[in-house]
Formats: C-alpha cells, structure tokens, sequence
C-alpha cells in the first residue's frame, strides 16, 4: 500500500470518528442530558448489569487507567452513587455495588439512551436500518480481535474432537491441583459421551476457548427439565486465568438459557473449588444445598447452586 493511500485511510477515519460522535451527542457537556460524562455512564451500566464486580473487573472490562477510575468511583461515593464493600474471600478486593440513588442514575440513562436511538432509528427506512445494522457488526467485528483492551480469547462451538480434550483436560489438572484420581475423568467422559449422543442444539451449547491457537477452556448448558437448564464443566486452563475467561464462559451460559427461555440455571460442584465458586457467586448464583460425600478418593462437600432467569 502506498504510504497517501494509507494517510488517506486514516484521514477518512478521523473523520467517521468526528461525525459519529457528534451525532451521537457523545461531545456534549453531559451525556444524554445527563450530569455524567460518557466514561462516567458506562462504569455505572457496567457496574448496574454486573454482580458486585471487583475494581480490577472494571479495570480490565473497560481499559481504563486503574487511578483514573478511582477517581471517578470517589467521586461515585461522594455522590452516594457506589457502596464499595470489601470481599470475604480476598481482604485485599473491594467489591462495588449501586446504591438505590445509583440505580436510579442508571435507569434515567439508560431509559434516555432507549429513546434516543429509538428516534435516530425511526429517521430511517427498513433498509436503510439493516443497511446500519450490517455495518455496525462489521466494524465491530473487525476491531473486536485487534483492540488493545478486546479479550485474547475466544469462544466457538464444539467441533468434532473437543470432547475427547475436555474429559483428558480434566483428569489431568484435577490431578495434578486436588489429587483427583482416574474416575473423575471416567465421570467427565460420561458427561460429555452423553451430551453428543443427545444433543438438542436447540437447547443446548457448549463453548470451547482459544488463546493464541491453543483451546483453554470449556463449558456446557444441558437441558434438565422444561424450564430448567444446567451449567456444566466449567474449566479454564491455568495458562487462561487471571483474564476473566472464567466469567465470560459463565455469562455466555447464563445469556444463552435467557435466550432460550429458560427459568433457572443450576449447577453441580464441590466446595474444594474456591475460584469456580467464586465466579458463580459473583454472577448471581445462589447456594440451595451442600451434602458431604467421598469420590474420587477424597472426602468432599458437594454444592447445588442456582439463579432465576
């Protein structure tokens, strides 16, 4: 590529950039007539459609320079937006939560931003909205694997194959991190023989992770009733953690079973597993039942969790 041609190409994106922002009303003094600026109103959707995220979550969710949005949180308390509480499982985290003046600032918002383009949509013919629609998913997708602060991962289908990597992955790290012995992994392979022989991709997902061409992770939902669906086989490998892959497999099940008009999500696991209990907690799911047993050569306490959809 000539160097005008690419200079050009730049020249033509600045200028989408600063005709897109102007009609979006983005370079007003507050967003959507609102007394918050555009950072300011996505850490308050981020923080009203999220279970009591850590600061850290936000940092890395949004991109933002970790002192920047601390100071935009302080601001939050002074305001009696934000309730900043300090986690029972890791003193060092402190958790954030609306308050009820909070929730009401995000509900203002977020009624105005309906409304608004609502209206910008209502200007256009049929056509032309499927017309904005396609190019929005473009540019969406074609930024979305090169952005600094986009994940470096992502999810796909299962393929021919993957199951035979969920059940080996399993038996190998609940080896090698509880001592786990082989009939985990006889468990594992059941589970997913099961899945295959009764698929109903109509109802049901699984989800395998990439990183760098290497699959790091997995998880299913299964039907278990006509309004109920299960979470199962929640794994991330230890090269994929610490970047919120965790999370994302669980909100993708979560999404998927509102989609598909399920009333409750349920899942099965052992309290032995702080970091996958962790993350369910943290989504919304809610312990409904413990029970001591032995398996797989150790004494356990298995969980029953859910949510209502």
């Amino acid at each position: 590529m000539k160097q005008f041609e690419f200079q050009d190409r730049i020249r033509a994106v600045r200028h989408f950039n600063r005709f897109f922002t102007r009609r979006i009303g983005v370079l007003h003094e507050g967003l959507l007539h609102s007394p918050f600026s555009l950072t300011e109103s996505r850490v308050i959707y981020e923080l009203a459609n999220r279970r009591d995220p850590a600061v850290s979550d936000l940092v890395r969710e949004l991109g933002l320079n970790p002192g920047y949005l601390s100071r935009i949180l302080s601001g939050f308390e002074r305001q009696g937006l934000v309730r900043k509480t300090r986690s029972i499982r890791d003193g060092r985290q402190r958790l954030l939560r609306l308050t009820p003046k909070g929730r009401e600032a995000f509900d203002l918002i977020n009624a105005r931003s309906q409304e608004e383009v609502g209206e910008m949509l209502q200007n256009l013919s049929p056509g032309d909205q499927e017309r904005l629609l396609e190019a929005m998913k473009t540019i969406e997708t074609v930024f979305g694997q090169g952005l600094k602060y986009s994940e470096p991962f992502f999810l796909r289908p299962h393929q021919p194959g993957d199951m035979g990597w969920v059940a080996h992955r399993h038996g190998v790290l609940y080896a090698r991190e509880y001592g786990w012995d082989a009939r985990f992994e006889a468990l594992v392979a059941g589970i997913v023989a099961e899945f295959i022989k009764n698929f109903d991709p109509a109802l049901e997902r699984c989800w395998i992770a990439e990183m760098n061409g290497e699959m790091v992770g997995s998880v299913f939902v299964v039907k278990a009733g006509p309004n109920t669906a299960k979470l199962r086989l929640l794994l991330v490998e230890p090269t994929a953690r610490d970047l919120g892959l965790g999370s994302r497999l669980v909100r993708e099940c979560i999404r998927f079973a509102k989609e598909k008009g399920y009333r409750t999500l349920t899942l099965w696991t052992n309290s032995v597993l702080t970091a996958a209990v962790h993350i369910y907690e943290k989504n919304g799911f809610t312990l409904v039942r413990e029970e001591e047993h032995r398996s797989f050569g150790y004494d356990l306490v298995g969980q029953y969790w859910e949510l209502r959809l």
